[in-house]
């Protein structure tokens, strides 16, 4: 017999954890709006989540891969929790298919072969499309699906001489309580509950144990699901745990339950459908039971379920500000000046949200170092990165209303409103910017070749920006040339790009809806390029700017 390998069983369980990772990273990556629209288009309601949940597992024999996914798509944002549940709850309902399968043909379709050709055929689309965004981030995908198979495949080999020399006559004599925690020991430790049932079934067909035994067997190997979907949430964040608390709480609730009705059950699958000669037929049928029961139960409490994980598992209160947050607003001189500092701190995370959402080949942090506030620490992707700009912009706003403007001159009371205006400013700009990147890249896959090549353009022009204004903010003061400078290359763009785009239009390279829509995108890129210009010189020059 081979020795357990301890080593086996945490490579298995790295790799297992990493394809997670690699499946939750391509699916953000992956994640437009047509995919969005179908994710939600089947898991809008309760049923149709269930519905899905249960044809997905039924389909790739796997309730962990699904219950994986499902915290991928929870991860990046693109389902709600309540139909994460619904998910789950689908999910049980399709792993019973595995036990008839067995039961009807005396074997189960296993998946895990297909790990070994997902990884291969990932890796070698990652060095051929590596310059294609789309292709590569699919090619991602594959490897994080395979690795999730082969890590689970590690995990379950290592200690496979546990099926293989496991003699359940053992258990002979003791309480159905044991075989519970047999079957769910049993499927905690080969991360698959298919493997579980299969050996039960195995063991009714040879006559090595009862019916009730066996249903009780059942009953664990369905809490055991629970460890691998909580093993995925392990570190993540806190939607991700509270999908993992709502699958606990629906197997071990449903469990308890059912074991207590197990005996009534065992008659109802056994003398009242006559299936006493057919043990292996109606444990499935007690599998299908068991979770129908829980959907039962769970059904009507699914919303309030979601509050109260809601409850448990809240998003960690994080301070987004740098400055103000540590002074007081009633020591008026200290809060203006911490008021600017917050406002430059807020400039340096847009401009790492926009270095991001556009893909410049420029550092995201800026590189010098001369001041504290203008290092950046906010982390997630660029949508999260987007919804701490809008919290910081709403902290920055309610600093400014709790400061004693009585204390403050008429100079200062100025400034104090020029700050604020370049605080908007940078927001509404980041803002818009945000809606022109959603156009650029519907001018990407549009078969017009002049659209096509308006993005990379467009970067450009923002990297160019972003160069004059971190040299502007690395002195910390505004020289009027340098202003004057930035200025004109945004307003040389703007000339450049209605030049061409007229020019199109003459050579029939455009038609009038797709230079419609070209100029509206230029025209609010241009202001928002000039509102990030004139916010930099409202904070870093004494007088009042007048600008809007």
């Amino acid at each position: 017999m081979e020795p357990f390998n301890l080593w086996k069983l945490l490579a298995g369980l790295g790799i297992f954890l990493f394809g997670v990772f690699l499946m939750e990273d391509s699916i953000k990556a992956l994640a437009g709006k047509a995919f969005r629209t179908l994710i939600r288009r089947y898991t809008e309601t309760r049923i149709s989540s269930i519905l899905s949940g249960a044809l997905s597992t039924a389909i790739l024999q796997s309730s962990s891969a699904v219950n994986l996914m499902v915290l991928a798509f929870v991860g990046a944002g693109i389902m709600s929790l309540q139909s994460a549940v619904g998910v789950i709850l689908g999910a049980n309902i399709g792993t019973t298919f595995t036990a008839w399968i067995v039961a009807f043909f005396g074997f189960k379709i296993s998946i895990e072969s297909f790990a070994l050709p997902l990884i291969a055929v990932g890796g070698l689309g990652m060095v051929i499309f590596s310059n294609s965004s789309r292709y590569l981030n699919v090619s991602k995908l594959l490897i994080g699906f395979g690795l999730l198979f082969h890590g689970l495949d590690y995990m379950k080999t290592s200690v496979d001489q546990i099926t293989q020399f496991f003699d359940i006559t053992m258990l002979a004599g003791y309480g159905l309580l044991v075989f519970l925690l047999t079957g769910f020991l049993l499927t905690a430790i080969m991360q698959s509950s298919s493997a579980t049932i299969a050996l039960i079934l195995s063991g009714i067909y040879s006559g090595l144990m009862g019916f009730e035994a066996g249903a009780a067997m059942v009953i664990g190997a369905n809490v055991g699901t629970t460890v691998t979907i909580i093993l995925g949430a392990l570190g993540g964040i806190p939607i991700k745990k509270r999908v993992a608390a709502g699958h606990l709480v629906f197997n071990v609730v449903t469990g308890s339950i059912v074991f207590l009705l197990l005996p009534i059950l065992a008659w109802l699958i056994q003398s009242g459908l006559g299936w006493e000669e057919n043990t292996v037929l109606g444990i499935a049928l007690f599998h299908t039971l068991f979770n129908l029961v829980g959907i039962l139960l769970f059904l009507p409490f699914i919303s309030g379920l979601t509050d109260k994980l809601n409850t448990l598992f809240k998003e960690p209160d994080q301070i987004l500000t740098h400055i103000i947050h540590n002074t007081s607003p009633e020591v008026a001189d200290a809060a203006l000046e911490a008021f600017k500092k917050e406002i430059l701190h807020q400039y340096v995370e847009s401009r790492r949200f926009l270095v991001g959402l556009f893909k410049l080949s420029i550092p995201l942090k800026l590189s010098f170092t001369r001041e504290t506030h203008l290092q950046s620490f906010f982390s997630g992707s660029a949508d999260d990165v987007y919804g701490y700009l809008k919290e910081l912009h709403g902290n920055i706003f309610e600093y400014y209303s709790m400061i004693d403007a009585k204390e403050l001159d008429e100079t200062e009371t100025q400034k104090l409103d020029q700050y604020l205006r370049a605080s908007r400013n940078i927001m509404n700009a980041s803002q818009n910017l945000k809606k022109v990147r959603a156009d650029l890249e519907e001018f990407e896959f549009s078969s017009n070749t002049f659209l096509n090549e308006q993005f990379p353009a467009y970067q450009r022009r923002l990297e160019e920006l972003f160069s004059d204004l971190d040299e502007i903010v690395k002195e910390n003061e505004v020289d009027p040339d340098a202003f004057n400078h930035a200025l004109e290359h945004v307003n040389a763009n703007d000339v450049k790009c209605i030049s061409e785009s007229s020019q199109a239009i003459k050579n029939h390279q455009l038609k009038d809806l797709e230079a419609t829509s070209l100029v509206m995108a230029n025209r609010m890129f241009t202001q928002s390029c000039r509102m990030f210009v004139f916010s930099i010189k409202g904070l870093l020059t004494s007088h009042h700017t007048g600008q809007e």
